[in-house]
C-alpha cells in the first residue's frame, strides 16, 4: 500500500492506493502494446490532435493541480502554478512534433535510393521523481507519445495523487492502455525496467546509475538524469545586491529541492561584502505554508529529508566551518529547515562533494577565476553551473571550462527552458539529454534504408 502525506501537514493523507505488483505491470505493459497500433494509425494529426486536447485538459485543471502540488509535495503557490503552465506549454510543443521530419535522403553509391527514418521504440518506461509531479513527466512522456510510443509511467510514492491525476486528464484523448500509471516502489521500478523498450529516468545518481546497469543487460535504450552538485562562481566586479538575491532564490526556492538548486557558492577575490549580502538574502527568504502567496520556502517531503539537511549543517564546525545562518527546524508542524548557508569547509566535506537535497549551501573563498574554475570542477556532478560578473569578455572562455551541461551567465542555476536539450556531464547524465528537438533521440531509433534498381 502507498499512503502519500503532506510534508506540511503530516497527518493530512492525499492519496492510500495499492501498489502495483509485477503482475500489474505487465498486464499494463501487455495492453498498451495492444493499443500502440492505432496510435500509430493516427498519423501525425492525429498524434498532435490528442496530444493538443491533453493540453487543453490540463490548462483546464490549472487550478487544482497547483493546490494539489501544493498539497502532496509541498510546492509554493506560484512555483506550482508555474509547473502547470509550463505542463501545458509542453504538451503544446509535443503536439507539434509528429509533422517534424523523420529522417532524410542521401546520394547513393549506385543507383537506386538511400534514406534514413526514425521510428518509435515501443514501450517507454518513464520513471519519476517528486519535485516536479507534472512537468517531468510530461516532458518525459509528451515526446514519447509524440513519437508513437505507448507509455508506463511510474511516479515516485509521494507524488502519487499527481500522476494519478495527470493520467485522468490524459487518457481520455489516447487509445485505451496506451498511456498507465504504476504505482509503487522498487519493485514496480524494477517491473517497468522489465517491460519497458526504453526507460527515462530521473532521480538519485544511485538509482540511476543501477537503472543503466539493468537496462544495459537487457540491451535496451536508457537515459538517466541524476543530481547535480551545481557551482555559482561571484566575480569580484558582479553586481552584488542582484547577484545576491538571484543567488538566494536558487538557493534557498521550493527548499532547495531542485537538482538544478544552486549548492556550492564560490567568491572570487574580496568576499565581504558578497558574503553579507547573500546572508542577509537567504535571511529574507520567506518560509512557511506553500499555500500562501507570499511563500517561497516550504517544507522539505519527509522527516529523513529534515533529518539529512539538519545533520550536514550539524556536521559544519567538525569540519572546520561554520554555519553563518539557518541549520535548524523551521515551523511548529511539518518538515521545514531554516535556509542555511554555511563557510570555511574544505574541499572534500558533504557539502562540497554531495548533494544534499534540501535548503542548504556551502560558500568557499578563492584568489582567481583559475581557482574557482578548478573547485566547480572537483565534484562528480556537472549538471548547471552559474557564472556572475559585468565583464562579458572572459565569460565564453570561462564557461568552455566549466564541467557542467548548462551554463549561466548572470542567471541563476534553477530554470530551465523546455524547447532545448536538457541533462549534464560526469555522473549528473547517462545517455542522450532530454527536452527540445533531442528527445528524438531516446524514443526512437535510427534506421537505414537502402534501395538499388533490379
Amino acid at each position: 500500500m502507498i499512503t502519500s502525506t503532506s510534508p506540511q501537514r503530516p497527518d493530512d493523507i492525499v492519496a492510500r492506493v495499492r501498489a502495483s505488483t509485477p503482475e500489474d505491470v505487465h498486464e499494463a505493459a501487455q495492453a498498451a502494446r495492444k493499443a500502440q497500433p492505432e496510435w500509430i494509425d493516427a498519423g501525425a494529426a492525429g498524434r498532435a490532435k490528442a496530444l493538443g486536447q491533453a493540453a487543453d485538459a490540463v490548462q483546464e485543471a490549472a487550478t487544482e493541480l497547483a493546490a494539489l502540488a501544493v498539497r502532496e509535495v509541498g510546492k509554493p503557490l506560484a512555483e506550482a502554478r508555474g509547473e502547470i503552465a509550463r505542463s501545458v506549454a509542453i504538451l503544446r510543443y509535443y503536439a507539434q512534433q509528429p509533422f517534424d521530419p523523420v529522417g532524410a535522403t542521401h546520394n547513393p553509391s549506385g543507383a537506386g535510393l538511400l534514406f534514413t527514418t526514425r521510428r518509435p521504440r515501443g514501450l517507454a518506461g518513464l520513471i519519476t521523481p517528486w519535485n516536479f509531479p507534472f512537468a517531468i513527466p510530461l516532458w518525459k512522456a509528451a515526446p514519447a507519445l509524440a513519437y508513437g510510443n505507448a507509455v508506463l509511467l511510474k511516479p515516485a510514492e509521494p507524488a502519487t495523487a499527481c500522476a494519478l491525476r495527470l493520467s485522468e486528464l490524459l487518457t481520455p484523448h489516447l487509445p485505451a492502455g496506451l498511456f498507465t500509471v504504476v504505482a509503487g516502489g522498487a519493485d514496480t521500478g524494477r517491473a517497468v525496467l522489465e517491460e519497458a523498450d526504453v526507460v527515462s529516468f530521473t532521480g538519485s545518481t544511485g538509482v540511476g546509475r543501477a537503472i543503466v546497469a539493468a537496462a544495459a543487460q537487457r540491451g535496451i535504450a536508457v537515459q538517466a538524469e541524476m543530481g547535480g552538485q551545481n557551482p555559482a562562481i561571484v566575480l569580484p566586479d558582479a553586481d552584488v545586491e542582484a547577484t545576491a538575491g538571484s543567488i538566494a532564490a536558487a538557493i534557498a526556492g521550493y527548499a532547495g529541492q531542485k537538482c538544478t538548486a544552486t549548492k556550492r557558492v564560490i567568491v572570487v577575490g574580496d568576499a565581504a561584502g558578497f558574503v553579507e549580502a547573500l546572508v542577509e538574502a537567504v535571511r529574507n527568504v520567506v518560509v512557511g505554508d506553500p499555500a500562501r502567496e507570499d511563500v517561497t520556502v516550504g517544507p522539505v517531503i519527509d522527516a529523513a529529508a529534515r533529518d539529512r539537511v539538519l545533520a550536514a549543517a550539524a556536521s559544519v564546525e567538525a569540519g572546520g566551518g561554520r554555519v553563518l545562518t539557518g541549520g535548524t527546524e523551521a515551523g511548529d508542524t511539518g518538515w521545514f529547515v531554516a535556509p542555511t548557508l554555511v563557510d570555511g569547509l574544505g574541499a572534500d566535506h558533504l557539502l562540497e562533494c554531495d548533494e544534499v537535497f534540501g535548503p542548504i549551501c556551502s560558500i568557499s573563498r578563492v584568489a582567481t577565476l583559475n581557482q574557482a574554475i578548478s573547485r566547480a570542477n572537483a565534484v562528480q556532478h556537472g549538471l548547471v553551473a552559474s557564472l556572475h560578473t559585468r565583464d562579458l569578455a572572459g565569460v565564453l572562455d570561462a564557461a568552455n571550462r566549466l564541467d557542467a551541461g548548462m551554463i549561466k551567465v548572470n542567471a541563476p542555476t534553477t530554470g530551465v527552458d523546455f524547447y532545448l536539450p536538457f541533462g549534464g556531464v560526469k555522473a549528473s547524465s547517462y545517455g542522450t539529454k532530454e527536452q527540445g528537438k533531442v528527445a528524438v533521440d531516446i524514443f526512437t531509433s535510427s534506421h537505414t534504408v537502402t534501395i538499388e534498381a533490379g
